[in-house]
């Protein structure tokens, strides 16, 4: 056992947490607009892009990673595209993974924040917008600190999602050391080797991270919970 522990690579689990920390920065920048618009809006299209967002969820990685795989590769437009002007390749490596886990964890920091932001008492919103404060800064100033365990939680489960991804990155990007060889992917090749010892130490690692992912998430949110029940008796 001691020797499996000096001899596990570390590189797969510094991998996944850099194209974990990666993916969950962009969403956030990118998903908080959209969610907010989202909890705001009456518009007919609002059922569309909701099914659209959450399809991540009941979608097959292998559907979703086939069609990124497409959608990026050289002969594609955007492939094409960046291959062309910016010598980026996109497909098999890590620039296509963040993409790649991009989409596949798009519902996982959307949904969050948009339900979060539908509980915030809309007179605050009103009386921010009469005080003369931008939509902006109303987001930032009043919105975002009334929902802190929604924020919270999309922040870390978006975090965890991305470091548990095995089927779109490996279709996106193979299994290239040191450049798309994640942990799920490695734990993936000990079990196809039978190196079930190696495999077993990989996957405890990421079991054990998962819970106290999720622990720590449910924890804040009670704590939360319990001082906001106290607040209002």
């Amino acid at each position: 056992m001691f020797e499996i522990l000096s001899n596990l690579e570390l590189a797969p689990f510094l991998l996944s947490f850099k194209l974990a920390g990666i993916t969950t920065f962009i969403l956030f920048i990118l998903c908080l607009p959209f969610a907010w618009w989202l909890s705001q809006t009456n518009s007919k299209s609002k059922p569309v892009l909701e099914a659209l967002t959450a399809l991540p969820i009941v979608l097959p990685p292998s559907v979703i990673g086939f069609y990124i795989l497409i959608a990026l590769s050289k002969n594609s437009p955007i492939g094409s595209f960046f291959d062309e002007y910016f010598s980026i390749d996109l497909v098999f490596n890590f620039n296509g993974l963040v993409i790649a886990s991009c989409f596949y964890s798009l519902p996982f920091m959307v949904q969050p924040l948009q339900s979060g932001f539908e509980t915030v008492n809309k007179n605050m919103l009103e009386a921010s917008y009469v005080s003369g404060k931008s939509k902006v800064e109303t987001i930032l100033r009043v919105a975002l600190p009334n929902i802190k365990p929604a924020l919270i939680s999309a922040i870390i489960v978006t975090f965890a999602h991305t470091v548990g991804e095995f089927g779109v990155v490996l279709m996106v990007g193979g299994s290239i050391p040191n450049e798309t060889k994640v942990a799920s992917v490695a734990i993936y090749e000990m079990v196809e080797i039978m190196d079930y010892s190696s495999a077993h130490i990989y996957s405890a690692l990421m079991l054990i991270m998962s819970f106290l992912v999720l622990l720590s998430v449910y924890i804040f949110n009670h704590k939360n919970n319990k001082q906001f029940a106290g607040f209002h008796r």
